[in-house]
């Protein structure tokens, strides 16, 4: 029998991918674990392991093809010792594409909606929660092989909780399942993720190519990093009410203690500080200090969160990417240093995997380095908060009566009015401003 190999959702995100390597040739045998290929998603390069075993039938997508659906076929797969048909092997994915499709009911015809007015917002599709129960009739993720050997053995595959990727059903899980097992009625699966939300009345923006000639630009066309990027920034700044707060801090403790700290460091496996590891620290203590700004926003309810999980925007030459350090709160400078650097170099590379960037509940972006004094950045759900740093100067301040030069720092934060109100976010950077003019505090 051909069992037909998908293209893997590797992240929540994740609507296309491209197959950079493949890792296998047609006729090779693998067993479950195995890896198969090599999948570049919109943020990183990640290896697809097989969930099945046999043999390597026919490569359908070439390496390097980019735009690969979700869930399109990539590949087939063999039982041992059957011959590869091609055409049999086609007709098997049709088949089984069009036995796991949901029928569908055709609506009767009706009248259209009358135009919403100017200024009504329509959301596209309610925000779903983050977790469904699997209701009769709903589709069930499952390999092939795993549907053949559930029917033979009189298991109901609907009452089955994979072990695949993605939480898909695979051989194993149905070979260790009970004949005549009954559907769980919690059995967890993951909820489709909410369309973006349209605002009526409001035209789309023109094509900017209408306005020049067409030898007078260079067309870059859009990866699957920057489409991201696009489409989740543009929801984020469209459907959260942003509101911003600035607050001064003088630094001047801070860079002394820096330097003293770095001169200590040992020569070998040692650290470099930087203001930044300074500020991911300052950021977790304040989170815990203040944990209604750790917290995320739901249709029902709001998360807050245990820990503080700083994410860091890494700057690459394809996009912007935030890996976090996770329980920041309970690690050393020495060791958020080192993180970060070691995030930030696999972030470059795309080998980060997706558990490294997704998620968090804070997230910081530093551009103090190119000489920024202040700005304001965009939130990036699911947190409700981000941070703007911007860089250290020589500024004069007024200490009593006295003008006096100093170093300061502008941190601007944007806040979810949703979860964060304004006196709480007032009470987060002071908190901040205090274990950032005072290091010492930190250790408190």
């Amino acid at each position: 029998m051909v069992t037909q190999i998908l293209m893997p959702a590797l992240s929540p995100t994740m609507e296309e991918g491209k197959l950079a390597k493949w890792l296998v040739k047609e006729g090779d045998l693998v067993k479950s674990g195995d890896l198969l290929a090599e999948i570049e998603t919109d943020k990183a390069t990640m290896e697809f392991e097989a969930v099945d075993e046999g043999r390597i039938g026919k490569l359908l997508v070439p390496e390097g093809a980019e735009g690969v659906k979700v869930n399109a076929p990539i590949a087939t797969l063999l039982e041992d010792g059957e011959k590869p048909d091609i055409a049999a092997a086609m007709q098997s994915i049709k088949s089984a594409v069009s036995a796991e499709a949901s029928p569908v009911a055709p609506k009767p015809a009706s009248k259209p909606a009358a135009a919403p007015p100017p200024a009504a917002v329509i959301a596209a599709v309610a925000v779903a929660p983050a977790v469904a129960v699997m209701q009769p009739g709903q589709r069930v993720f499952a390999s092939p092989l795993a549907r053949r050997i559930a029917q033979q053995r009189g298991v109901d595959i609907v009452a089955l909780r994979g072990s695949g990727p993605r939480g898909r059903i695979v051989k194993a899980d149905v070979e260790t399942a009970k004949p005549g097992a009954r559907p769980a009625s919690a059995a967890p699966v993951r909820a489709e993720q909410p369309a973006l939300a349209t605002i009526g009345g409001i035209a789309p923006l023109p094509d900017a190519r209408a306005y020049f000639k067409a030898d007078d630009y260079i067309e870059i066309p859009h990866d699957s990093m920057r489409k991201t990027i696009a489409r989740r920034l543009t929801s984020a700044k469209t459907l959260i009410p942003n509101f911003y707060l600035t607050i001064d801090c003088r630094i001047d403790t801070l860079m002394s203690t820096r330097a003293r700290l770095n001169e200590a460091a040992p020569n070998e496996n040692g650290f470099k500080l930087s203001v930044n590891d300074f500020v991911v620290k300052a950021s977790a203590l304040a989170l815990i200090r203040v944990p209604q700004v750790n917290a995320s926003w739901t249709d029902t309810a709001v998360l807050r969160h245990k820990h503080a999980d700083v994410g860091v925007a890494v700057a690459l030459d394809f996009g912007l990417i935030t890996p976090i350090v996770f329980h920041a709160e309970e690690k050393g400078l020495a060791f958020i240093s080192n993180e970060v650097k070691s995030l930030a170099e696999r972030a470059r590379a795309k080998k980060l995997k997706p558990s490294e960037f997704e998620g968090g509940s804070f997230a910081i972006s530093n551009l103090g380095m190119f000489g920024i004094k202040a700005f304001t950045a965009v939130i990036n759900p699911p947190h409700a908060a981000i941070l703007a740093v911007g860089a250290g100067e020589k500024r004069a301040v007024v200490v009593g009566d006295k003008v006096e030069v100093a170093t300061v720092m502008t941190v601007t934060m944007s806040c979810d009015h949703r979860v964060i109100d304004g006196a709480t976010g007032a009470r987060f950077l002071q908190a901040f401003k205090q274990f950032i003019e005072e290091p010492a505090a930190m250790l408190l």
